[in-house]
């Protein structure tokens, strides 16, 4: 007992104090990993916190800003960023220069600026703001330094014009005209009137859209396979697969079917017609800070406002509205402006038909390696195949997915089935297809270490009580050991789903494109049919816009990036809403399976 007590006290020091190192303790390692875990998880939280503010406040209406400098310049606009900056050698040398030619003239303009830029440590501040009107100015942002101000003001009646085309438009509005007659030059009732008959421009817009993309693309649709009938059943006539009165008959239904389909898009194109002179009869007049006068058709605009006079409920409204328009309309002026609602369709189609590829597969090949394979070299060297694969980068994928998707299987598809169609490619081009079977193989790896970890996660002693209970092997796995990894299998699919839907590489060569005609799932007809085959809703020959490849397009593609980082900023905020929902939707579905299975082991 004494021996025990003396030993315990020699392992202290004086004082009390251990004399073991905090080393050999293992504190220094807690501290180290947990410092680690906190500042990845800062990085990741800066980064989320910046894409949102900088993605969710693009919305908020902002105050239009009139600027006056010391040398009469005028620009009017609002405030896009703030920044400090080096005032340099050569701008305050000009300011002293100026200060002295204006010393005799009894000014101290260029004094004030100088002194105020040495005071501050040659620190200025400048702001960019962002002046529209590019249509007539040919730019869209200007640089202004607080030492150039003279005068900010924000004018009563400055307007902010959102426009399909040449982006946003500030000027003071000063007319109401109406088939081209100035009907009022008061402000406040210009803006009524423009409050009352804007709905309905907007509302026969709609119109014409759907008639253009929707209506007279089905009237192209049915002529175009009325032409192809008859091509079809000429080479069939050729080839002495029919009869001449067959093909005069086929003649004469085609021939009656494009009659039938000019008449139906000569309507059309007189209701558009028709739209048209309705909504070019209203403008509004502007004069720009400039004091130029510009009217403005309510055909070409979007939405309008005065920013300066609107309160905290209208911004609500506005704001609101900016993100319909975001998430439900078509993109415009070159996809800087609008909507990403034809990025949003194809990325989720393409991602729903790439799982549909990659799951079955994926989870029959990790259940022959874990459950029917015998071991051996053989199944390891898959297994390093599968892990190196992996590894590879996806723009491999991307070139082989266009090497043996696009030109061998998609040209064998063309000429096999659609040589009617010919020189015009059908599968032989980027499309949903190819771009979902080239995503799939990426993600192929992800699925099968996934259900392979979770076959081996289910525990022996429940495979080995189903065969003393005279269950067969199939009869064991399709009754224990699938339903009891169908948690880690649901995982392995939906982070395949969450990758695939942020690749980008692959796609820029199989399918995604800067702007597509057509959506690859038209809702509008479910009887839609490729040659032979019923197609239904879901187009798989359609090129499509994915949101990785708008935001790569915004960002390093854009005739003006200034302008698209609104854009980039929002739809990878919209990107990442998408990817974490999906992560969020397995974390769920395998909490409720693991609950639904959960029991113990025999």
């Amino acid at each position: 007992m004494k021996k025990k007590q003396s030993h315990h006290t020699s392992s202290r020091s004086r004082g009390g104090r251990r004399s073991m190192s905090l080393y050999a303790e293992g504190e220094p390692m807690v501290w180290l990993t947990g410092g680690a875990l906190g500042f990845s998880l800062l990085m990741i939280m800066i980064m989320l916190l910046y894409v949102f503010w900088m993605g969710f406040s693009n919305f908020w209406p902002q105050s239009v800003m009139k600027v006056t400098t010391h040398e009469g310049a005028v620009h009017m606009g609002t405030v896009n960023r703030v920044q400090n900056f080096q005032v340099s050698a050569a701008i305050l040398g000009a300011l002293e220069e100026q200060a002295e030619e204006e010393k005799a003239q009894g000014i101290q303009v260029a004094r004030v600026q100088a002194d105020h830029i040495l005071e501050n440590e040659s620190m200025s501040t400048r702001m960019l703001l962002y002046t529209g009107n590019y249509d007539i100015t040919g730019t869209r942002f200007q640089w202004v330094s607080d030492y150039q101000i003279s005068t900010e003001t924000e004018p009563e009646w400055a307007i902010l014009v959102e426009r399909l085309m040449d982006g946003n438009f500030y000027g003071n509005l000063v007319a109401f005209t109406e088939d081209g007659e100035v009907v009022t030059e008061d402000p406040a009732e210009a803006w009524r009137r423009f409050q009352s008959v804007h709905p309905d421009v907007r509302r026969r817009f709609r119109e014409r859209e759907r008639i253009r993309t929707i209506d007279m693309g089905r009237v192209n649709r049915n002529e175009e396979s009325a032409r192809l009938r008859l091509i079809t059943e000429t080479r069939r006539f050729e080839n002495d697969q029919t009869t001449a009165e067959q093909l005069e008959k086929v003649r004469l239904e085609t021939e009656e079917a494009i009659a039938v389909t000019r008449r139906e898009h000569a309507e059309l194109s007189a209701r558009v017609d028709e739209i048209n002179v309705a909504n070019r009869k209203y403008g509004l007049v502007f004069e720009t800070a400039q004091g130029v006068r510009h009217t403005l058709l309510l055909d070409s605009v979007v939405r309008a406002f005065p920013a300066n006079q609107i309160s905290t409920g209208q911004k609500i409204r506005i704001f609101a509205g900016r993100w319909r328009e975001f998430l439900l309309d078509n993109p415009r002026e070159a996809n800087m402006e609008g909507g990403v609602y034809p990025a949003i369709v194809g990325t989720v189609t393409m991602t729903l038909v790439m799982s549909i590829f990659v799951v079955p597969f994926g989870v029959l090949a990790a259940l022959y390696l874990r459950e029917y394979a015998k071991p051996g070299p053989i199944v390891s060297a898959v297994r390093i195949a599968i892990n190196n694969l992996a590894g590879v980068p996806s723009i491999v994928f991307g070139v082989f997915g266009l090497g043996f998707f696009c030109y061998i299987m998609g040209g064998h598809m063309d000429e096999l089935f659609y040589a009617v169609r010919l020189p015009t490619p059908t599968f032989r081009k980027g499309g949903v297809l190819w771009a979902s079977l080239t995503l799939a193989l990426l993600t192929l790896p992800v699925v099968i270490v996934a259900t392979e970890e979770a076959l081996s996660a289910v525990p022996s002693s429940m495979r080995e009580g189903s065969y003393a209970c005279g269950a067969s092997k199939w009869q064991t796995i399709k009754r224990i050991v699938l339903p009891r990894s169908m948690p880690g299998i649901m995982t392995g699919m939906i982070l395949a789903m969450a990758r695939g839907a942020g690749e980008v590489a692959p796609l820029m060569l199989v399918g995604a494109v800067k702007l597509a005609p057509s959506l690859p799932l038209d809702i509008h007809d479910w009887s839609g049919t490729l040659g032979f085959i019923p197609t239904g809703p879901i187009h798989l020959e359609r090129s499509f816009l994915h949101l990785g490849f708008h935001i790569y397009d915004l960002g390093f593609q854009s005739s003006d990036s200034e302008a698209a980082r609104p854009m980039v900023y929002t739809t990878t905020l919209l990107l990442i809403t998408i990817i974490v929902v999906l992560n969020l939707s397995a974390i769920m579905i395998r909490t409720r399976l693991r609950k639904k299975f959960e029991t113990g082991n025999f």
